[in-house]
């Protein structure tokens, strides 16, 4: 695997972190803000909508630069983002910061998503997509638990200081490692016309709705962790970290699973991840109040989460492999239009008063839909297939007869000519 990919995977390390440490430190931004831990939860939605805007509009923006300095444009801006979010002095303006810092995200997930892909073989793409989502998982590991304890210690603006200059860590690895490239011309030269025919495929659609279910499932119960292990499952808040950094052991377990398994057994692997992760929310919102099912649980969903994100990358990239750019693009906003609804629909549940555990009861939903979705495209492509199949079987068929009938053709003129010798 080309070190690029490695650097790329450290900066979405940095993305990853800011991400997704809101989930371990709602609780005193919300009490600091004077807000709702629903409306804490918010901010996860306002930088999902930021990724699911991002990405396909600086996909297309950037679609003709140089993809090395658009990564480091990118990059320099959510570091800016992050220092805007550590200095916000009220909801607004946190709430803004989000945004900003998730259009920038989405725009280097996209762009460095193609070069990811582009670096290796078409047999080694769930591979590369590991990688990159790798650094998710660890984010989950040590960055989101790392941000936890700084918002319990020094106040939830370190976590926002620690993500700015783990931004400026990953822009010099970018500028030192990630190629130069020039930007195609003639024939090869990217154009967004040719790159939107892919949303004319059905199965590109699917991809997308399978992609997006699962995100949110994984969401609706993530956003809120935090609050359902302290007030549902009674942990002490200080557990938090802990089961955070768990959630990331299991990410990055299930990363190197799909990673290997994915571009062999593309459709077992989603089948195999989306209902596992149905059975563990279905499970978790039954025992919810059980600390340590809780934990365990924990564990587990990350495992199953994250062990079909290289198969949904990959899958992307395979139903879309004339729009690269795009491709990329559509994945991030894909997820993120999960990250968006879980949150949001994760929100409602609780403002509707029926508690924490009716979070994981709505995340096995979304998880039971993505599964339905993975089941229609499967069908699709087993019979496409069949058709493609039976034409290329008929085309040999009509071209064996057409041999048949040149050589009994030659035969005939041959005996034809042996006969005026006689």
């Amino acid at each position: 695997m080309p070190i690029a990919v490695y650097i790329l995977g450290l900066s979405v390390f940095a993305l990853g972190t800011s991400e997704f440490m809101l989930s371990g430190i709602l609780q005193p931004l919300a009490r600091d803000m004077h807000v709702s831990i629903p409306q804490a939860g918010l901010l996860v939605s306002a930088f999902a909508i930021g990724m699911v805007v991002g990405a396909p509009t600086l996909a297309a923006a950037t679609l003709r630069l140089p993809r090395r300095t658009t990564l480091i444009a990118l990059l320099a801006v959510f570091g800016l983002g992050q220092v805007a979010g550590a200095l916000a002095p009220s909801y607004t303006v946190l709430f803004i910061s989000r945004v900003v810092s998730a259009l920038a995200c989405a725009g280097f997930w996209a762009v460095g998503a193609a070069v990811a892909v582009s670096l290796v073989p078409f047999t080694a793409r769930a591979r590369a997509m590991a990688v990159m989502v790798g650094g998710l998982s660890i984010a989950n590991i040590a960055g989101v638990p790392a941000g936890a304890l700084l918002g319990q210690s020094a106040g939830w603006r370190a976590a926002f200081w620690g993500v700015a200059a783990l931004s400026a860590i990953g822009l010099v690895g970018v500028v030192a490692f990630v190629p130069r490239t020039e930007v195609p011309t003639g024939e090869d030269r990217p154009q967004l016309r040719r790159e939107l025919t892919i949303y004319r495929d059905k199965q590109v659609w699917l991809a997308l709705t399978a992609t997006a279910l699962n995100g949110a499932a994984v969401f609706a119960l993530f956003s809120y962790l935090s609050p359902l292990l302290t007030d549902t499952a009674g942990l002490a808040e200080s557990w938090v970290p802990t089961v955070l950094a768990l959630f990331g052991v299991g990410a990055l377990i299930g990363t190197y699973i799909g990673g290997r398994i994915a571009d062999a057994h593309l459709f077992p692997t989603l089948f195999g991840g989306i209902i596992a992760s149905t059975l563990v929310l279905a499970i978790l919102a039954l025992t919810a109040h059980n600390s340590v099912a809780a934990i365990a649980l924990s564990l587990m969903l990350g495992v199953t989460a994250f062990t079909t994100a290289p198969a949904l990358n990959a899958r992307m990239f395979n139903v879309a492999n004339a729009a690269p750019t795009l491709a990329g693009a559509t994945t991030t906003a894909a997820f993120n239009i999960g990250n968006t609804l879980g949150p949001w629909l994760g929100g409602l549940v609780i403002s509707a008063h029926w508690g924490y555990p009716a979070v994981a009861w709505t995340g096995a939903v979304l998880a039971a839909a993505a599964v339905a979705a993975t089941v229609v495209a499967h069908r699709l492509q087993r019979s496409t297939g069949a058709a493609s199949r039976l034409v290329a079987s008929s085309e040999e068929h009509l071209a064996r007869g057409a041999d048949r009938s040149h050589e009994a053709a030659a035969d005939d003129r041959s005996a034809a000519a042996g006969g005026k010798r006689l």
